[in-house]
């Protein structure tokens, strides 16, 4: 059974007592890590739900939810309608690429100092290949329970929170750069970090953090160590997503992958499981990107990352 963060802080609070009461160094006590009390365990159930609407969505669509395909403007629509309900305040952005309208999604939770704003984002279109439930339905579901999970919680936190899905990504970051080109200056110096998820659930799955920015880094470590899951530092798509115009605006990024088509080594499947010598995601950019295609207990353990790493940097 999953030891929640919850009860992981629970468990932290109650040892650092015990040391002071055994005269414990005080010291050490003070410097341990801070654990977030509030960050909820995000159902699988649900994320798992969200992926089965895209996989519908495609399959309804010509098996794709492309840019500029119907199949991605439902998409849109799906993630859209749940925020509304939740209390969102939701915007769409348009824009054009390779000749076809494209969408970005951005949801505010309402509260906190607007001056410092915490962004998770992921990329919601797929190639016109196949329904991309691997890249990007799992981070994409995932970002989207995890802003459920808020809305539940009634979550205030310090921060402001904002949730961002992004379209065109497949064609060169496109929805997330016409994003982050046009904010104004001054928006872009409140946003004092952007988290992103993009192939969270690969079905030979890898632990991958971004090394980008270092107090980001070492929440999503802190997390994973708490569960006793190691990690990499993730290089196969460094740059490659879309994090890349964030980080280029000066904004501090980071985030999550569990890898694509390069292969696992033998290494890393002594430590993670899987199979050593083939593809993280022998799917990736196929039409068997299906809901097939999916480490649920890869996407789980994601999922989690991501809800810890928004309430503890929103604090």
């Amino acid at each position: 059974m999953k030891l929640s963060v919850s009860a992981r802080a629970l468990a932290a609070a109650g040892l650092a007592t015990t040391m002071l009461l055994a005269g414990g160094a005080v010291a050490d006590a003070a410097s341990a890590p801070r654990r977030s009390a509030a960050a909820p365990d995000i159902p699988l159930a649900g994320v798992k739900a969200h992926l089965s609407q895209l996989q519908s969505i495609a399959t309804a669509n010509g098996g794709n939810r492309a840019h500029g395909r119907a199949g991605y403007k439902a998409s849109l629509d799906y993630v859209k309608a749940k925020l509304d309900a939740a209390g969102y305040t939701t915007a769409v952005q348009q824009f054009t690429a390779s000749g076809r309208t494209g969408y970005n999604l951005i949801a505010d939770w309402p509260g906190g100092d607007t001056s410092r704003v915490v962004m998770a984002g992921s990329h919601l279109d797929s190639v016109s290949s196949g329904p991309g439930i691997n890249d990007n339905g799992s981070g994409s579901a995932a970002v989207l329970e995890a802003a459920l999970a808020v809305s539940r919680a009634q979550y205030k936190p310090t921060k402001h929170l904002r949730f961002a899905w992004w379209g065109a990504e497949e064609l060169g970051l496109v929805g997330s750069r016409t994003y982050v080109n046009r904010l104004a200056t001054g928006d872009r110096s409140r946003i004092s970090a952007y988290l992103n998820f993009d192939m969270i659930g690969s079905p030979n799955a890898g632990y991958f953090v971004y090394d980008d920015d270092p107090a980001i880094e070492k929440t999503f470590k802190e997390y994973f160590s708490g569960i006793g899951v190691p990690t990499e530092i993730e290089t196969e798509g460094d740059g490659r997503s879309d994090h890349a115009p964030f980080k280029s605006a000066g904004v501090p990024v980071g985030g999550l992958f569990t890898g694509a088509s390069r292969a696992k080594t033998a290494a890393q499947a002594a430590k993670w499981g899987g199979t050593a010598g083939r593809a993280f995601d022998r799917c990736y950019h196929s039409s068997c990107d299906t809901s097939a295609n999916i480490d649920d207990t890869a996407l789980d353990r994601n999922s989690d990352a991501l809800a810890y790493a928004v309430w503890e940097l929103s604090e």
